[in-house]
């Protein structure tokens, strides 16, 4: 480190740490130090920068910290894998690149909730559309001036062809954009990479300004403690290079995500005092809501084989790897130039349900989300999962020693009403999956299969069969209640002075779809709120309600 006080260190360089450094340091009056424990995601990286790549990270121990959940009680005991980016960007780095915002009454129910109400949708659209530039164009809900490109998907392929039949065909509806007016609906998506090229948290805000003489990025830097005088953070404990170094700061910023910012305020004494106490940890404030409330997505894979040669497939062939490489490397084009999540859609599965608690993805190929257990041959599969599920879980301290990971429970599956909707999303997928545009393609189902049909059946391969959507959040909630961590107007932790968390823990309820875009607007919206400066205007637009008959 170049000095040994700075006005903001934040810890992780993922995607909060990395928009937080870059509008903290705009107008050179601030020193920040950004502290990211993997290493840098560097140019040459293949793996990280072709979109195609994106299997490989996964897993790997040079790309992801690879957590993984305690027995999960009611999936046999399964223990559930999940994957954290490990490299500059964070899981924006090893990410499926899909950029969905969420629904606008994902927003209104975060407002609605006491000292939220300006976290509804009209205060966060204004930092949505800061953050963008979408080259399908702007509008009253779409930004085209901001650092973070967003291509919208191709669809070429005619696998999407069928896929876009087929919902209408089940009676759903094509929407033009799922983060503009209409959510509820199906369309292409939209996906950050561009050029050929992933576009990470880090490419996008953080490598374009790393010139700035008031700021400095630490990689391989692992914070272990935060450092309080009395209910005041002055700093953190770094181990770099085997060594241990104090930093000291004006503030503390936790951008590590839902699973390191609660582990790391546990680790400092700040969580539920009776647990720390057992541990010997020494307590600084008792916020029994550290760790708790954690919320994921979810999913499974709807596989179909193909009568036609159209998938993908043979992009994943070693034969063919030198050729997609090189087209790639040196034209960015063809298969690798793609995340393959080049559309889908959101509906609701029942008439319960105010807005959409579905979220599919469809792929031009039958594979594994890591690029395991590929069905064989030509395929295509559906993504799928209940997107606001009332299943809660845990992150909890078990060690003194920073490197051990804290215990994961998610509780998947947990509810009376997770189970329902569980059921019903299979059943839509199947639906759609089954209609004419697929006849000229569907050699029948892979997965689950059709000796997989009851209800009890399909909830048991879930049981067995489901993944996580790599989504987890909401362990440090805003809030003013007793079980929330952080302050709405601040995001500073309850109780202390110097420390804030912003990122993916600070959601009080995940949204209904991926949620990297969410957690890029809540530290586009932090940073003013850190800063002093005023606001974004609110913006009164109106968005899709649906009404029932």
């Amino acid at each position: 480190m170049k000095r040994d006080r700075y006005d903001f260190v934040i810890v992780g360089g993922g995607s909060a740490g990395s928009a937080l450094a870059n509008r903290l340091t705009a107008d050179g009056s601030t020193q920040v130090l950004v502290l990211e424990a993997g290493r840098l995601d560097y140019r040459w990286d293949v793996f990280i920068h072709m979109p195609a790549a994106l299997t490989i990270p996964i897993g790997n121990r040079f790309y992801d910290w690879k957590y993984e959940s305690e027995p999960e009680p009611y999936m046999g005991g399964r223990k559930i894998y999940h994957a954290r980016g490990k490299v500059l960007g964070g899981s924006s780095s090893i990410n499926g690149m899909i950029f969905q915002r969420g629904n606008a009454l994902d927003y209104e129910r975060w407002g609605a909730d006491p000292g939220m109400g300006e976290w509804d949708y009209e205060h966060c659209l204004p930092y949505f559309k800061r953050m963008e530039n979408c080259l399908a164009g702007g509008d009253e809900y779409r930004g085209t001036d901001g650092p973070l490109i967003l291509e919208r998907g191709p669809v070429t392929n005619p696998l999407f062809g069928a896929f876009f039949g087929a919902v209408q065909e089940a009676g759903y509806e094509l929407t033009e954009d799922v983060n503009g007016y209409r959510q509820e609906g199906f369309a292409a998506f939209d996906r950050t990479l561009h050029r050929g090229r992933r576009l990470s948290a880090a490419r996008a805000y953080l490598h374009p300004v790393m010139n700035r003489a008031n700021l400095e990025v630490k990689c391989r830097a692992f914070v272990t403690k935060i450092l309080f005088e009395g209910k005041r953070a002055v700093g953190v404990e770094v181990s770099e290079h085997g060594s241990i170094k104090k930093i000291h700061a004006g503030e503390v910023i936790l951008c590590g995500g839902a699973f390191n910012s609660p582990h790391l305020l546990q680790l400092s004494g700040v969580g539920n005092a009776e647990e720390l106490a057992a541990l010997g940890v020494e307590v600084v404030e008792n916020l029994p809501g550290v760790g708790e409330n954690l919320q994921d997505h979810l999913e499974v894979y709807i596989q179909h084989s193909s009568t036609q040669p159209v998938s993908v497939a043979p992009a994943l062939k070693w034969r063919n790897r030198p050729w997609v490489g090189a087209q790639w490397l040196f034209l960015r084009k063809g298969p690798g130039a793609t995340n393959h999540f080049e559309g889908g859609g959101f509906a609701r599965s029942n008439e319960d349900v105010a807005y959409p608690n579905l979220m599919f993805h469809f792929l031009p190929i039958a594979i594994r989300y890591d690029g395991s257990a590929p069905a064989g041959g030509h395929g295509y599969q559906i993504h799928i999962g209940p997107m606001y599920s009332n299943s809660r879980g845990s992150v909890k301290l078990t060690s003194l020693d920073p490197s051990v990971h804290p215990a994961l429970r998610f509780n998947y599956i947990s509810t009376d009403e997770d189970r329902r909707e569980w059921v019903e999303a299979v059943r839509v997928a199947r639906d759609i999956l089954g209609q004419p545009s697929f006849g000229p393609f569907s050699g029948g189902e892979i997965s689950p299969g059709v000796a997989i049909s009851t209800d009890q059946e399909i909830l048991d391969w879930v049981r067995r069969d489901a993944e996580t959507a790599l989504h987890p959040s909401c362990t440090c909630k805003m809030g003013t209640d007793e079980m929330s961590v952080v302050d709405p107007s601040t995001l500073r932790v309850h109780g202390l002075e110097g420390l804030r968390v912003v990122d993916a823990s600070v959601m009080p309820y995940v949204t209904n779809a991926n949620i990297f875009a969410p957690v890029m607007m809540v530290a586009e919206k932090a940073a003013d709120l850190i800063l002093g400066n005023t606001p974004l205007a609110p913006s009164t637009v109106d968005f899709y309600r649906h009404t029932r008959d």
